[in-house]
């Protein structure tokens, strides 16, 4: 072979390998301005697989998915482990709006945090299955199968200009506490004939100043224990991730390869190419590189 087909040959080489070695990370660190980390990932074979489903990052929006539809997630407290989301058609004290309710899927791994509150609004008190019917002296009289100690929740709210102007009496309001949804995480407003919703946490004197949204708590695993090898994935500036046919463990590097472990130098010569971290593969593109120019001298 000449000069002219070996440099030829070379190049083809380069131009094949290039594009693997120069990968980038394939698992972001963040989606939007939300940081992301374990157990959550921004894409298949990312993160925890049992998460994968429910929470999305598309177009730079992180959003979680059930059922009921697909709610924007405003924030993730990592230390206590809670996910918070925003329900756009729920109402709050700015602004009343008919909603269909907001469910979980049944096998989701998560629940609801113990600082939400729901309340329903507007409900019918004569037809509605939150109240229960007694006859007393052939006069039936209402009794709120409801948190009792949500009446002030309800006063509140209802002092709001937005849902004041509706001149809906305090009864019709029903704080339903998150435990009260059932095994299944229900809460179907159509079912319940209430017209709308709230959810809210942090709550204060003022509800213009509630933080409105869904809490929902989440768990690494059973005991509850963050991974050894996730941390040990992270410390080496990697992203914990998923993949094969049994969704076993692996640390994506900022090369855009996986290994089985972490990212740092030499502690992945003993497994395939694929484990190759990104100092390994800089040493490689210059070898290359400097076999294709004496090839053409």
């Amino acid at each position: 072979m000449n000069f002219k087909k070996s440099s030829i040959f070379i190049s083809c080489i380069v131009f094949i390998f290039l594009p693997t070695l120069i990968t980038s990370q394939t698992c972001q660190k963040s989606c939007g301005n939300i940081p992301i980390k374990y157990p959550f990932g921004t894409g298949p074979g990312c993160g925890d697989p049992r998460f994968q489903p429910y929470v999305i990052c598309n177009n730079q929006q992180l959003s979680f998915k059930t059922h009921t539809g697909c709610y924007p997630v405003t924030s993730i407290d990592y230390n206590n482990q809670v996910l918070y989301i925003n329900d756009p058609s729920m109402s709050t004290c700015a602004c009343t709006q008919p909603s269909k309710g907001f469910s979980l899927d049944g096998n989701a791994p998560f629940s609801f945090n113990d600082d939400t509150v729901f309340a329903l609004l507007d409900c019918a008190t004569d037809s509605s299955p939150i109240y229960k019917f007694n006859g007393n002296g052939g006069v039936n009289s209402t009794f709120p199968m409801c948190d009792s100690q949500g009446a002030t929740v309800c006063s509140l709210l209802y002092s709001c200009q937005a849902i004041s102007r509706l001149n809906l009496p305090i009864s019709t309001c029903c704080v339903y506490t998150p435990v009260d949804l059932g095994p299944a995480f229900e809460m179907d407003l159509e079912k319940l004939h209430c017209s709308s919703y709230s959810a809210l946490y942090g709550q204060e004197l003022n509800p213009q100043a509630w933080k409105y949204g869904v809490g929902l708590k989440y768990k690494f695993n059973f005991n509850n224990d963050y991974p050894d090898m996730c941390e040990s994935c992270e410390k080496s500036n990697g992203v914990c991730g998923y993949g094969g046919p049994y969704n076993s463990f692996l640390c994506n590097c900022p090369s855009g390869f996986n290994t089985s472990n972490d990212c740092f130098l030499g502690s992945s010569w003993s497994n395939s190419f694929t484990t190759v971290p990104w100092q390994t593969e800089f040493l490689l593109i210059n070898a290359l590189g400097w076999f294709m120019i004496l090839a053409l001298m």
